[in-house]
């Protein structure tokens, strides 16, 4: 697969590289894009404050632009958190997209937003507070609507950014179970 692996608020951090690194070793082409241009931070919040800053317009149109290049070979769109969101808004509107492989985080679905039975993943800590119970069930069903086959994976007692594991949030154990996963539904497309 072609994938197209977008970072967290807190940037393209070691994590990410690990991640297609190990996606690459699975025989998989990735690219991850550096949406904030070579800053990392050590918080969210720091990452949240810089992303506010530079603006969702802005860093939707840096995520299409590293796209673009690839998006006629027929994408997987993966991301961690804010990167996740990126990700499922770009997927849903690629009608080559491949699949869409969720680390973290949803995003709005825009009312008009239409696949055909596009495969989508989701892994996401449990309790997680920027992905609460109510949200992941609207967003569910909204997703639902839209035509996409979404499969949602929780981790119990796992952290936001569990994958990381340069971060608090780490969860050896958990971060297993979702590349495990990922990775069968990567080969299953």
């Amino acid at each position: 697969m072609n994938i197209m692996l977008f970072h967290s608020t807190q940037g393209l951090r070691p994590a990410v590289r690990e991640a297609a690194d190990r996606l690459r070793a699975a025989g998989h082409e990735v690219w991850t894009p550096d949406l904030f241009e070579g800053r990392t931070f050590d918080s969210i919040e720091e990452g949240v404050a810089f992303k506010d800053g530079v603006g969702k317009d802005e860093l939707l149109r840096r995520a299409v632009l590293a796209a673009a290049p690839y998006s006629e070979r027929g994408l997987v769109y993966a991301g961690f958190s804010l990167g996740a969101a990126i990700a499922q808004t770009l997927a849903l509107g690629d009608d080559k997209a491949r699949g869409l492989l969720l680390l973290h985080g949803t995003s709005d679905v825009a009312p008009n937003a239409a696949v055909d039975a596009l495969p989508v993943q989701l892994h996401v800590a449990e309790p997680d507070p920027f992905e609460t119970d109510d949200w992941l069930s609207a967003w569910y069903l909204q997703m639902g609507r839209t035509g996409a086959d979404v499969e949602v994976y929780r981790y119990p007692g796992a952290g936001h950014l569990y994958t990381d594991p340069e971060l608090p949030d780490h969860d050896a154990q958990a971060a297993e179970a979702t590349w495990r996963v990922a990775l069968g539904f990567l080969d299953s497309l």
